[in-house]
């Protein structure tokens, strides 16, 4: 079995055939304080994966004798170690085809190392948050309040007037923490699973009377971004 160990004794795994970018993402990681190890190659990646058991996965989908999707296909087979997905294709048919994989993100080449150093400490946080939490307990976004309890949201104390379901959405994304959400997703937080008459499109209704009551631009987002032909998530801080 694949399982994630204690944070402070767990690498993060770097897999790639390209060893510049390899050498890129390990300085940068390293810079933060995390412990890398890396892989060239599909099989030893598995191996490294089941010898040092990593807190998270950063890997390429070309890889030699083992693509990454394959690779992802096996990992969650066994494990929900996190997996941020990269590729050269950056297409969001192949966004879409990784998440739906099993990868928690994707980060298309070229990439900002920065930002992906950024991606990488939320998946963690993500992944590593305690789960004590009170599913009621008020949930603090940017200026924003969200109070699933009493069904509110506020910034600075004032009410914004929300329906129940614009409010799922937005606790949806703000609980993903930066993760693609897809509109089959955001069907789910709005309705449960197995609604197959609802069109997947009506989201998108939600949404765009979702930003109008934040007042958010839907171009230079600051709540929530949209990832075309993927979904939606929140938008990054500035």
């Amino acid at each position: 079995m694949l399982t994630a160990v204690a944070a402070d004794v767990s690498p993060i795994l770097v897999v790639d055939d390209d060893a510049k970018i390899v050498q890129l993402v390990r300085t940068y990681l390293e810079r933060e304080g995390f412990t890398v190890i890396t892989a060239a190659d599909g099989p030893t990646a598995l191996a490294a994966l089941r010898e040092r058991r990593p807190r998270l996965v950063v890997l390429d989908v070309m890889l030699p004798m083992l693509d990454g999707l394959a690779i992802t296909r096996i990992v969650r087979a066994e494990s929900e170690v996190p997996i941020l997905m990269l590729s050269a294709r950056g297409a969001p048919a192949d966004r879409v085809l990784g998440i739906n994989e099993g990868a928690d993100d994707y980060v298309a080449k070229p990439f900002s190392p920065a930002e992906l150093v950024g991606r990488v400490k939320a998946i963690l946080r993500r992944a590593e948050r305690p789960e004590e939490r009170r599913r009621d307990q008020p949930v603090p976004f940017r200026d924003l309040v969200i109070d699933p309890a009493r069904q509110e949201v506020r910034r600075a104390h004032a009410l914004l007037d929300l329906t129940t379901g614009e409010l799922k959405l937005l606790l949806a994304l703000v609980e993903a923490d930066g993760r693609i959400l897809t509109r089959e997703a955001l069907l789910d937080s709005l309705y449960g699973d197995g609604e197959a008459d609802v069109m997947e499109r009506s989201v998108d209704v939600y949404i765009r009377r979702l930003r109008e009551k934040l007042g958010d631009d839907a171009d230079h987002p600051r709540y929530i971004s949209t990832v075309r032909g993927a979904g939606y998530r929140t938008a990054p801080e500035p």
